[in-house]
């Protein structure tokens, strides 16, 4: 690259020379030898700046903002991207303000039962609010929603100021309730849960996946702020569909493995109790290559992923037996003629994992478009039977066929099976989770797999 003071440098040779023919005619020698020099520079100038267009070309591939693809996909999310960051540093102090206050300790069974469902129920307050003010904006009706909604928008402060004072304790309780399961299952420490169960109940990120179009598989998954709209997620994906040719798909999530975990605010204390369950199984895995080889294999990201679904359907039932048996699930009744024919005429499960194995077919015949079709065909025939699935494409098997301990999104993969048939010949949750913890690829499940066949 030139120099800018090269540039000041030839001006002021110009402004000589001009001063020169203006002021004096000199020495014609000396006049002649300063006009060369100008010249001189000035191809000098010129060649150096061929050079760094040259090399500006040749390089830009390389270049983080323009050429490398995960540098372009930074620049299509832009700030849309979450701060892990900054919600640690929230979180780590909302706990620490809870385990010095400690209050959940001194409270009987009942008070805690209670504390945690008044906790629940405020939560259900405040999304019933949600939905009467995005109501408003959305009716035609309504000329002026923000007038119209300005006194639910208060209470919806004032609810969110409460909330807050009880979170803490009610997520504490949680924590101790999910913790007792864990240490009769012998995952402790000197009688205390380890890792300790931590979490946070938080408006969660949605996850961009982005998989590549001629094969399934997750590349990138980045967190994005919560509350985009469905527009914000549609131009994403597209931009990430024709700039780099990969597909992309916005999905929400349920829980998130930090420490503390990062879990959805939901008004179900099934849910809360199975998800809590779920991102501790995480941090248990932690130091097993089961974990560590998370990023860079997925097929042990989905090992990962089933195990701890395995061990969230276990505990959170046991929880909620134990500790709030009010809400465990009745049993169904069993169906109505009706019901039967209905059933029969459309499983999900089933006709999703029809629609991953065809997808996957196509795709291996290298007949990308014509898969992409397809998924397209069979996402209107989910919809017209009440699945409302936006888009269902090569990214959205690639996140949803990670959870491997039901059927439907893998297709044919034989992870969850394998898994599923390991945790039935192990005699306890700890003894599974000991056994499966050292996978580090498939091959390693599959020789585990035919151990327990032979035992």
């Amino acid at each position: 690259m030139f120099r800018n003071d090269s540039l000041f440098e030839l001006a002021g040779k110009t402004i000589f020379i001009v001063q020169a023919r203006t002021a004096s005619f000199g020495s014609v020698q000396q006049l002649d030898y300063h006009l060369l020099m100008f010249w001189h520079r000035l191809l000098q100038t010129l060649k150096l700046l061929i050079l760094a267009i040259a090399v500006t070309v040749i390089l830009a591939p390389e270049w983080p903002a323009f050429g490398d693809e995960a540098h372009q996909l930074d620049a299509i999310v832009g700030q849309r991207k979450f701060d892990f960051l900054v919600w640690e540093l929230e979180s780590l102090g909302v706990k620490a303000k809870a385990m010095l206050a400690n209050g959940h300790s001194f409270q009987d069974e009942r008070s805690r039962h209670d504390a945690v469902i008044n906790y629940l129920g405020l939560v259900s307050e405040i999304a019933q609010i949600n939905r009467q003010i995005d109501s408003a904006f959305i009716d035609p009706d309504v000329t002026d929603p923000a007038a119209a909604t300005s006194s639910l928008q208060e209470l919806l402060v004032s609810k969110r100021d409460e909330l807050l004072q009880v979170q803490p304790l009610a997520e504490a309780i949680v924590q101790d309730q999910v913790a007792d399961l864990l240490v009769e299952d012998s995952f402790d420490f000197l009688n205390t849960a380890w890792p300790p169960v931590m979490m946070h109940m938080t408006p969660l990120p949605a996850i961009l996946i982005v998989s590549p179009r001629d094969h399934i598989e997750r590349i990138y998954a980045i967190p994005l702020v919560h509350g985009l709209t469905t527009a914000d997620e549609e131009l994403m994906e597209s931009r990430i569909f024709d700039e780099l040719n990969l597909s992309a798909l916005v999905v929400p999530i349920g829980g998130l493995g930090m420490y503390p975990s990062m879990i959805i605010e939901t008004t179900s204390i099934n849910r809360l109790a199975e998800v809590t369950a779920h991102e501790w199984a995480h941090h248990w895995m932690a130091p097993y290559p089961i974990n560590l080889l998370y990023s860079s294999d997925g097929r042990v990201r989905v090992m990962n992923e089933t195990v701890a679904s395995i061990v969230g359907s276990e505990v959170g039932p046991r929880v909620i037996d134990r500790y709030y048996p009010e809400y465990r699930p009745q049993p169904s009744s069993p169906p109505t003629a009706t019901a039967e024919m209905t059933a029969d005429s459309f499983d999900f499960r089933a006709e999703m994992a029809e629609t991953r194995t065809q997808a996957d077919k196509l795709l291996a015949e290298g007949k990308v478009e014509a898969a992409e079709a397809y998924m397209e065909i069979r996402r209107q025939y989910f919809v017209t039977n009440r699945y409302n699935i936006r888009k269902l494409n090569q990214a959205y098997f690639a996140f949803y066929g990670a959870y491997a301990d039901e059927p439907g999104a893998t297709g044919g993969d034989p992870i969850g099976p394998m898994l599923l048939d390991i945790r039935a010949s192990s005699p306890s949750l700890r003894a599974f989770m000991k056994r499966v913890a050292p996978i580090g690829s498939l091959p390693e499940l599959e020789s585990i797999w035919e151990e327990t066949r032979t035992e």
